[in-house]
């Protein structure tokens, strides 16, 4: 990368820090902080991980945690423990569940802030920041409860405290980096500390700066990393150990091994070997998986050509001030002192070399790993912000000055026409579809116009969107409107700002430009939430229930999660699940004080119309045969979004 910093006098005025947070909070609230209500709580993850963090709440269990009464061990428990408190204060709700993630995601831009400041100048800084909140991966995987926000807050504040340690002399910032390093592991595992060594122990051996581990904290900084991270780990081995004899990886009613081997081996070890017991989960095709990355950095992997270029034209240079006594000629100080006092000079040089070193070791060893191991298109999110930082240093640095790196200024240039014929084509297809839609009513529940294609047979977070239909448009043509708008004119201004060599407004308009379209896309995702989500269903089930009332899910659990979450306080007991022993309940189920929630065909024929009433979730791939199974002891309530919803004795249904 530019293994010179910039200039002064001329870089750091502006964008001024005031400016800057400005717009970056106006963004930020429009974009994120504002969807966390709504749409509500989706099926699958989403309202799964809200259950466990409800039962936290509840049940006042800070140790093990729960879905639908059966014990879920195979997450770390700080989001759920946010979330949980989050829910002492604004009640059970889709925003004190999605708020942890938001506020993830703020602190993302912070800390990359006030990384890319500090190495690469206050434009860096801003574009920094403005290329996490308008990068698409980063707004379609916070859209749902996954704890990846939060992770890649802590791991990127560990390596930066442990850099700012490093550079400056300060060895209080490691303590720092080991709290921040304690707090990923409760986040998401043992992979954070992995992730974090393996980045930085090649630096340390890089920089020559592994003479100085005495002062890394390392005895002492562990103790702290330790106490933060091992009593939760220590209090649900105890609370959860093995029962009978369970042989091998596969559990049986009452022989099941504990939280110690479930959570380290099967979760951490045999999930990286994709052996891992219940297989319910997938993984993206070697070369899709590289690839999709230039989707989920877009539009600012566009500029990642100009990125490689400047760093394959400084290749001679990636040593220089890696090393203590590494350096350029005297000469060269001497003719750069004026920019500023050469100290700070050299150290500003130092550091981010060091930066760009430590970003790329990450950023590289977190994409290997994921591509060796099973994955969700969500797993790299913590390389996001590593990989826009680089990329927007390399970005402020060519714009600050564009005689200086005129070939990467033209990749750039080219990278804008890749913006702009994108845009044009993006827009073009909306439009086609608006048109072709034209003369259709529109429908609020757009489950009824997909297709059921089942790519990835639905274990991949983003198989839904392939089902979209050119009639589904009749659903959407509010937000398609706007993109199509801010397609067609937003990309086409950039280009002509950077043509006229208005750099930070071109690249400005880049952000706006997403920043609107990520608008629509929310718009446009909420309208799936009658697919996506049971809530609506739930609040039928609100409306005409009595406490004590059964709920019955036909099914695997996740299927209708987001009803057991919605109904729970109404109803106040566990849902029953028919034929749905299977995916993340499994493994719990077979404890022996485990709840009996799972019955098969026979035990529902039996119960139902019987004692208290029932309400059965169906999704419509099972109605044939729960239809024939119950007959004309079925009462069908409501139909939306792919799943029925029936009763055992008539209604009359409140909507």
């Amino acid at each position: 990368m530019n293994s010179q910093a910039p200039d002064a006098h001329t870089t750091r005025r502006f964008p001024t820090p005031l400016f800057a947070w400005t717009l970056i909070l106006a963004l930020f609230a429009v974009i994120y902080l504002a969807a966390a209500s709504w749409p509500p709580l989706l099926d699958d993850a989403d309202a799964t991980h809200a259950e466990a963090a409800a039962h936290m709440a509840e049940s006042g269990d800070w140790v093990t945690l729960k879905v639908n009464g059966i014990r879920y061990l195979e997450k770390p428990p700080l989001p759920y423990w946010i979330v949980a408190g989050f829910y002492r204060v604004f009640g059970e709700n889709a925003f004190a569940t999605h708020l942890p993630g938001v506020l993830g995601i703020l602190g993302c831009i912070w800390i990359g802030w006030l990384w890319a400041r500090r190495a690469y100048g206050d434009r860096a800084a801003l574009y920094t920041a403005l290329g996490m909140l308008t990068a698409t991966g980063t707004f379609l995987f916070t859209r749902f409860f996954i704890p990846e926000s939060l992770l890649s807050f802590f791991l990127i504040s560990a390596l930066y405290f442990f850099l700012t340690g490093l550079e400056s002399q300060r060895p209080n910032r490691f303590y720092l980096s080991w709290i921040a390093l304690a707090l990923a592991t409760l986040t998401k595992g043992l992979i954070a500390p992995i992730f974090a060594v393996a980045a930085i122990v090649p630096l340390l051996l890089l920089s020559g700066q592994w003479r100085r581990w005495r002062t890394l904290n390392l005895f002492s900084g562990g103790l702290l990393y330790l106490l933060i991270a091992a009593p939760w780990h220590i209090m649900a081995a105890l609370r959860n150990p093995d029962h009978g004899h369970p042989l091998g990886n596969i559990p049986t009613p009452g022989n099941i091994h504990g939280f110690a081997y479930f959570y380290f081996i099967n979760e951490h070890v045999m999930r990286f070997l994709g052996t891992r017991y219940p297989h319910d989960y997938n993984r993206l095709p070697f070369g899709l998986y590289w690839v999709l990355h230039i989707v989920w950095l877009f539009p600012w992997s566009l500029f990642a050509p100009a990125a490689l270029l400047v760093a394959w034209q400084t290749r001679h240079n990636w040593l220089s001030h890696l090393r203590k006594d590494a350096g350029q000629t005297v000469d060269f100080y001497l003719e750069n002192a004026v920019r500023e006092d050469v100290a700070s000079y050299v150290l500003r040089l130092k550091f981010q070399q060091r930066t760009n070193w430590l970003l790329a070791l990450f950023a590289s060893i977190v994409m290997a790993f994921f591509s060796l191991s099973t994955n969700q298109e969500y797993y790299t999110w913590p390389v996001y912000l590593p990989l826009i930082l680089l990329i927007s240093g390399v970005i402020a640095a060519v714009e600050e000055n564009p005689k200086k790196y005129k070939r990467a200024l033209d990749w750039i240039r080219i990278s804008q026409t890749a913006f702009a014929v994108i845009g044009l084509l993006a827009a073009v297809a909306i439009g086609w579809g608006l048109w072709q839609s034209r003369n259709l009513p529109f429908v609020a529940d757009i489950g009824t116009l997909i297709a059921h294609r089942g790519v990835g047979d639905y274990t991949l977070s983003m198989s839904s969107l392939f089902d979209l239909t050119g009639e589904s448009f009749a659903a959407l043509r509010l937000p398609a409107v706007i993109a199509a708008i801010t397609l067609l004119v937003g990309p086409l201004t950039a280009w002509l700002l950077r043509r006229r060599s208005k750099h930070f407004a071109a690249t400005l308009a880049v952000a706006l430009t997403c920043g609107i379209f990520l608008i629509a896309a929310q718009i446009a995702y909420g309208r799936f939430s009658p697919m996506l989500s049971s809530e609506h269903l739930a609040e039928v089930i609100n409306t005409n229930a009595h406490e004590g009332d059964q709920l019955v899910l036909y099914g695997d659990q996740s299927d209708s999660s987001s009803a057991v979450f919605y109904t729970h306080p109404k109803l106040k007991k566990d849902a029953l699940i028919v034929n749905g022993r299977t995916s993340s309940m499994l493994w719990g189920s077979y404890y022996p004080d485990a709840p009996k929630i799972f019955i098969d065909d026979a035990e529902l024929v039996r119960i139902w119309g019987t004692n208290e009433r029932h309400w059965l979730f169906v999704p419509l791939k099972a109605k044939p045969h729960v239809e024939q199974l119950l007959g004309a002891r079925l009462y069908n309530v409501h139909e939306m979004g792919e799943k029925i919803l029936y009763t055992d004795s008539p209604i009359n249904t409140k909507q």
